[in-house]
């Protein structure tokens, strides 16, 4: 299923089942999860500290480029799908997590799908970074037209970059 993002009030995405809006105070407990939580964290340097826990509570709220992800059915909060301009080499980077429960249900690829083109409107390229062992994300960030373009070592780990260019997506590797 491919995200066609349509714009709601207030700069607010949509997808068929998504609300992807500025993250609000009700959502903090939920994020914080996303911060602590060492499955979510396991490809991300592990749960991040209770000092730095609380400065992103203070700073998370409204945050620009930061995106809540909840399901337009019940109003449930399933992750974050950050955008940032400038942050690696001058791009545009996305990146995004989601709490273990709803992983497996393209949430976080139609979540993905929708910030990229709504992104790639205002911008030349965008690049994403994970792991070399995180496959799930890996698969995520092909079905949705980013291509591998580097790999190399940061933070201890074997990453690995993909990019996508305004236009058409590639096609999914297959």
């Amino acid at each position: 299923m491919q995200a066609s993002p349509s714009t709601a009030s207030s700069g607010d995405l949509t997808t068929e089942r998504l609300l992807l809006r500025p993250v609000r105070a009700a959502d903090v407990p939920a994020v914080t999860r996303l911060w602590t939580d060492p499955e979510v964290r396991r490809h991300l340097g592990g749960p991040v500290t209770e000092q730095v826990v609380r400065i992103r509570q203070r700073r998370v709220v409204g945050a620009p480029g930061v995106h809540a992800v909840v399901r337009a059915g019940d109003g449930v909060l399933l992750g974050l799908v950050t955008v940032e301009p400038g942050a690696r080499d001058g791009e545009t980077e996305v990146s995004y997590q989601f709490l273990p429960e709803h992983w497996g249900h393209g949430y976080a690829r139609e979540a993905v799908a929708a910030v990229l083109a709504a992104t790639l409107r205002a911008t030349p390229t965008v690049v994403a970074l994970t792991q070399e062992t995180n496959h799930r994300s890996r698969r995520l960030l092909e079905a949705v037209g980013m291509t591998h373009v580097s790999s190399f070592v940061e933070h201890d780990a074997h990453q690995v970059l993909y990019r996508r260019a305004a236009g058409p997506p590639a096609p999914p590797v297959t």
